[in-house]
């Protein structure tokens, strides 16, 4: 199972192990990092589960689609490899994926 490192806004690193073909965020709540409320579940519809994709993962995974974006652009805290967790699947070659997270997801 690839791992993953979550690290929140004070620093605190969270190493989890994530199965393939699920998300980001998934991952995240199936090992109780705080910083991801993912109140939608999962359905692209209310952004509570931003993260920042450390900048050497970006060309990894596909580009945000125009739902994703369209959320995105609402945050007050964005930057430019800003995403929503439940939008990325967990492939193999993200063993070593770093997510930061915001301060706050509201």
């Amino acid at each position: 199972m690839p791992k993953i490192t979550f690290i929140e806004f004070n620093g605190t690193q969270h190493v989890v192990e994530a199965v393939v073909g699920r998300t980001l965020m998934q991952a995240a709540v199936d090992n109780v990092v705080p910083g991801i409320v993912a109140d939608c579940g999962g359905s692209c519809s209310c952004a509570t589960c931003h993260g920042f994709i450390d900048k050497e993962w970006l060309a990894a995974i596909p580009a945000p689609q125009a739902d994703e974006s369209s959320l995105l652009e609402g945050l007050l805290d964005i930057q430019d490899n800003s995403r929503l967790t439940c939008q990325i699947e967990i492939t193999p070659a993200l063993d070593g994926l770093t997510v930061r997270l915001p301060k706050s997801q509201f």
